[in-house]
């Protein structure tokens, strides 16, 4: 028997299909995201701080290869990863130390880091036909927000969209954190996969024993207040975690300073989401910050990294280990990619087609809505 919520319930009324098998590991499907969702939104690239002056740094952004330029002076550029002599990769590693210029290894073309312009071709001399102006990098979209790089791959990019608006983490003061901790996994599974089992909590109960002791609502199957049956919109709102805790960590003690500047608001929900699709999602505590960051790899594989980001005072303390706040996260991570990697398996059955969404997974439903409709726009 279905319950009853209150109009604003974000709750469905009906349970709508999901995706069809093939868009989780059918090449085709996920050539065509790469070409329209991934070459058309703005991808989290990570912090700024941590990509540091006179450093060039090498992503993949759908399909492309793309570098991002820190010049000496601070300056910030992004280019796709390809000399425009004969199409060498300019550059080989992660990351790489550069001055004001991008310098081919193959022939010396050399390139500004600023804005990509053609200053030398090397051991070559052109004739008066070749005109260098017109033999620059070519650009990539670049911009910075709460202290993270985007790139996009649109020559008419918008702006950068989080679901909870761009002012969402002013309180918290972004650009000075440091990052102290990092964890980058490959998982067996679809990028998809892994953002559906973020957007719901039917799975929680019996996937995360820890984050429902920490997060006593999870424990019920649902992600908040606003979803329970007897929910109305003038309810005030209640503490998210567990009495006692005021953070994600393992005693739920804050592992240093909290933020002056947080809301009561903020203080009181412990955690607070904010994702940039499609390939991040923030998660601001009172004492630090969480971010989480996907790159497919092919159609049934993925990259997740996971960064910890604190003020210097906290990482100063003495005898403070970032690995041990970061403990907890890790546990749920764990959990979630296990269970992200077995959906993966079984959407591989030839007697799958589609799957159906239950009234409570409407975030689900609204990312596919969000694929769909990137997709068809692009088309």
């Amino acid at each position: 028997m279905s319950l009853h919520h209150h109009p604003q319930s974000p709750i469905l009324d009906h349970c709508p299909e999901t995706l069809p098998a093939e868009a989780y590991h059918d090449p085709g499907w996920y050539a065509l995201e790469q070409r329209t969702i991934w070459a058309r939104t703005w991808v989290a690239a990570g912090r700024l701080s941590d990509l540091k002056p006179g450093t060039m740094k090498r992503l993949t952004v759908g399909a492309a290869s793309v570098i991002l330029c820190r010049t000496p002076d601070g300056g910030l550029s992004a280019f796709h990863n390809v000399c425009r002599h004969r199409g060498a990769e300019l550059c080989s590693h992660d990351t790489q130390p550069m001055g004001k210029l991008v310098t081919c290894k193959y022939h010396a073309f050399a390139y500004a880091a600023k804005d990509g312009r053609l200053v030398a071709t090397g051991h070559a001399h052109p004739t008066d036909d070749f005109r260098k102006e017109d033999h620059g990098l070519m650009k990539v979209a670049v911009k910075v927000w709460a202290g993270f790089v985007f790139v996009n791959l649109s020559e008419a990019p918008g702006e950068i969209e989080p679901d909870m608006g761009l002012a969402y983490l002013d309180n918290w003061p972004m650009d000075s954190l440091v990052t102290g901790h990092r964890m980058v996994k490959d998982l067996a599974c679809n990028w998809k996969v892994f953002w559906e089992n973020y957007n719901e909590c039917l799975h929680c109960p019996g996937v995360h024993p820890e984050l429902c002791d920490m997060v006593p609502i999870y424990g019920t199957g649902i992600m908040g207040r606003n979803e329970a049956p007897d929910w109305t919109p003038d309810e005030a709102p209640q503490p998210m975690l567990k009495e006692g805790a005021a953070t994600w960590t393992a005693s739920g003690a804050p592992c240093g300073p909290e933020f002056p500047n947080l809301s009561p608001v903020e203080r009181q929900n412990g955690y607070n989401f904010v994702t940039v699709y499609p390939a991040m999602f923030v998660v601001a505590h009172v004492d630090y910050v969480r971010a989480v960051y996907l790159e497919p790899t092919g159609p049934e594989t993925t990259r997740l990294t996971a960064e910890w980001y604190f003020p210097q005072e906290t990482l100063d303390q003495p005898g403070f280990d970032a690995a041990e706040v970061a403990a907890f996260a890790k546990i749920v991570m764990a959990q979630d990619c296990e269970v992200a990697e077995l959906n993966q398996r079984g959407l591989r059955s030839p007697a799958y087609q589609h799957g159906t969404l239950m009234p409570e997974e409407y975030a689900i439903h609204d990312f596919h809505k969000w694929i769909l409709r990137n997709m068809e726009e692009a088309v």
